[in-house]
C-alpha cells in the first residue's frame, strides 16, 4: 500500500535571528475550509480509502453517556479489529510503522497493533475554527530564540498550514483542548524490566487553559496553559502539589513552576521542572519536557518539519483508562488488546539537540495528528544515535462539546527495559474526567493557593 507523504518544500521558512516571522497569505489561507478543514487537515479520504473523509467529527454522545458523571463511555465498543500487525506481518505494513513501534514490535515476540476502522472523530466548536482561520493570517513566532513565542492567535489552532517544525509543535502545544480540566483519581503503574509493577502516586489535577478562555479574547497576557497537580498517595507523599505555568513567549516570561511539601508547609519556586531533569514522583522515568509527550521551551532543539504521513497510531482509546489494572498492563508491555490503533495522518517533526545545548537526548522525532494537533507518538534517541525511548500517547475526542484528552500516555525504554503508564485505574477505581468551558477554581492556581484540599 503506497504512502502518501507531503514533503516540506519551497514553502519552508528559514528562520534565524530576532524577530516576528510571517503567517500564510491570504491566497493560502483560501486552502482553509475547501480543501483542508478550518484547522488545518486534509479533508479528503486517502486513496484507498481506509482514512475517510473529514465530515464534522464526532459531536453525539453514545446513549450510555451521563454529562459530568466523569466517565466517557466508549462509542466504538462493538468494533473490531480489522487487522493485527505482529513481528511476523511488520513488513508489510512497514512504510505506516514508525521507528518506535517497529522496535517494540521487534523487542517484544507477542506484541502487536490491533488496527481498528479509522474515525475522524475530532470536533471543534465555531467559535474555535472561525479563530483559527484568522490565527492564519496573523499568527506570527516570535523572540530571540527560533521557536521561542506566538502573537497574533488566540483560541485556536496559531498555525493550521505550518510551514516549519516550530509551527507544528506550537500548534501542538496550542491544540484545542476544553479550557479546563479536572481529574480525579489518577492513577499510573510503571513495570520493571523483571515484570515487577509498582503504583505510581495517584494525582488530582486540574489543567486551566487560558489560551482557550473566552473571556481574554485577544487580550491573553501571561501563560498559555496551568496545571496544578496534586499526589493523593503514598501516604508519604500525599499533599505535595505541583503548579506549573507555561509562556506563550519565552523571551518574555521563562516557564515558571512552584512546589508545595506538606512536611515543610511551605510553598516555594522549583525552577528545575523543566527540560530532562527526571520527575522525582514517577520514579524519574519521565523527563518534565515529555508530559503530554512534549512540554515546554524548544531552544534546546533544530526543530524540522520532515512532512506528513499515513502512519498507524493509538487512537480513539476511550476503554484504556477504564479498564481494571489486571487487563491493561503485562510484564513486558501493555496487554495489546487494551489498545486501539487506527491509520491517521500524521505530520512529523524532528527534534536535533543543538551543538551547545545539554539534555538527555540527542534527538526526539513527533508525530502530530493533523486532526487534534495532538503528539501521539515521540521518540527519543540517546548520544549514542540509538532509540532510547518511545512515547505513545493513547487520546480520545471528547464527543460533549469538542476537543481532545490526551493524558493516557506512557513510555517504553529500550535500555531499562520498563514502562510505565498513566492515567489509569487508580486505588479507588476508574479516574474521574470532568470539563469545562470556564475557570472553575481559580484560588488554586495561585502558590498561595497551593496547599488546598484537592478536587471533590
Amino acid at each position: 500500500m503506497k504512502t502518501l507523504i507531503h514533503v516540506a518544500v519551497a514553502g519552508t521558512l528559514a528562520l534565524c535571528g530576532a524577530g516576528a516571522f510571517a503567517a500564510v497569505s491570504a491566497d493560502e489561507a483560501k486552502q482553509l475550509g475547501t480543501t483542508l478543514t478550518e484547522f488545518g487537515a486534509e479533508k479528503a479520504a486517502s486513496a484507498d480509502g481506509a482514512i475517510p473523509a473529514y465530515t464534522g467529527g464526532l459531536s453525539t454522545p453514545p446513549a450510555d453517556y451521563v454529562a459530568n458523571s466523569g466517565k466517557w463511555p466508549d462509542p466504538y465498543k462493538g468494533e473490531k479489529p480489522l487487522l493485527s500487525v505482529t513481528a511476523e506481518n511488520m513488513g508489510q505494513y512497514a512504510d505506516q510503522l514508525t521507528p518506535g513501534t517497529q522496535a517494540l514490535l521487534k523487542r517484544f515476540p507477542d506484541f502487536r497493533l490491533d488496527v481498528y476502522q479509522t474515525h475522524r472523530s475530532v470536533f471543534y466548536p465555531q467559535w474555535v475554527t472561525e479563530n483559527t482561520l484568522k490565527n492564519a493570517t496573523t499568527a506570527k513566532l516570535v523572540g530571540k530564540v527560533e521557536g521561542d513565542g506566538v502573537t497574533g492567535a488566540f483560541g485556536g489552532i496559531p498555525f493550521p498550514i505550518p510551514k516549519n517544525g516550530y509551527e507544528a509543535v506550537w500548534d501542538a502545544l496550542l491544540n484545542y483542548r476544553r479550557t479546563e480540566f479536572s481529574v480525579t483519581n489518577m492513577g499510573g503503574h510503571l513495570v520493571d524490566s523483571s515484570g515487577g509493577r509498582t503504583a505510581l502516586p495517584v494525582l488530582n489535577a486540574i489543567e486551566y487553559r487560558p489560551y482557550y478562555d473566552q473571556k481574554y479574547k485577544d487580550n491573553l497576557t501571561g501563560p498559555y496553559d496551568r496545571a496544578w497537580l496534586q499526589i493523593l498517595t503514598p501516604p508519604t507523599l500525599a499533599g505535595q502539589t505541583a503548579l506549573l505555568d507555561y509562556s506563550i513567549n519565552y523571551s518574555v516570561a521563562d516557564q515558571v513552576s512552584w512546589a508545595y511539601f506538606p512536611s515543610q508547609r511551605r510553598t516555594r519556586m522549583a525552577p528545575d521542572y523543566k527540560y530532562d531533569t527526571p520527575a522525582a514522583s514517577y520514579g524519574g522515568v519521565l523527563f518534565w519536557d515529555e508530559g503530554n509527550m512534549f512540554q515546554g521551551r524548544m531552544d534546546r532543539f533544530d526543530f524540522k518539519l520532515i512532512g506528513k504521513k499515513e502512519m498507524i497510531v493509538p487512537y480513539d482509546n476511550y476503554r484504556l483508562s477504564q479498564l481494571p489494572v489486571d487487563d491493561v498492563f503485562g510484564p513486558k508491555h501493555i496487554k495489546p488488546e487494551a489498545v486501539r490503533f487506527e491509520r491517521h495522518r500524521v505530520w512529523v517533526v524532528e527534534a536535533t539537540l543543538k551543538a551547545d545545548a545539554r539534555h538527555a537526548y540527542s534527538k526526539r522525532t513527533l508525530y502530530i495528528d493533523e486532526d487534534s494537533w495532538n503528539i501521539v507518538e515521540a521518540d527519543g534517541y540517546g548520544h549514542d544515535g540509538k532509540l532510547w525511548r518511545v512515547g505513545l500517547n493513547y487520546l480520545f475526542p471528547l464527543y460533549d462539546g469538542g476537543g481532545v484528552f490526551s493524558f493516557t500516555y506512557g513510555f517504553y525504554d529500550l535500555e531499562k527495559g520498563n514502562y510505565f503508564l498513566t492515567y489509569t485505574t487508580g486505588e479507588n477505581g476508574a479516574p474521574l474526567l470532568r470539563v469545562s468551558d470556564h475557570l472553575t477554581r481559580p484560588n488554586l492556581f495561585t502558590p498561595a493557593g497551593m496547599p488546598g484540599t484537592g478536587l471533590r
